[in-house]
């Protein structure tokens, strides 16, 4: 029984689960920044994709996710 055309990927979070999330996405960007990481090993994480999401929908209310680095990575020095 095979379903060559099922994707078995999971569905994207809505912009709610994004909202109700954005905490912790700048947790995990906190933490990585702790650990050393540069802005290009960032980029590549799920929490920098979900803070870009948030920022192409809802721009005035949040920031670019390069924009939360700095100032994380500057609040962390």
């Amino acid at each position: 029984m095979s379903q060559g055309s099922r994707i078995d990927s999971p569905t994207a979070p809505t912009i709610g689960e994004l909202e109700a999330k954005y905490s912790l996405y700048c947790k995990a960007m906190r933490l990585l920044i702790k650990e050393g990481r540069s802005l290009e090993e960032v980029s590549r994480t799920v929490c920098w994709s979900r803070l870009e999401q948030l920022h192409a929908c809802l721009p005035s209310r949040y920031k670019e996710p390069d924009y939360l680095f700095v100032v994380l990575r500057r609040d962390l020095a």
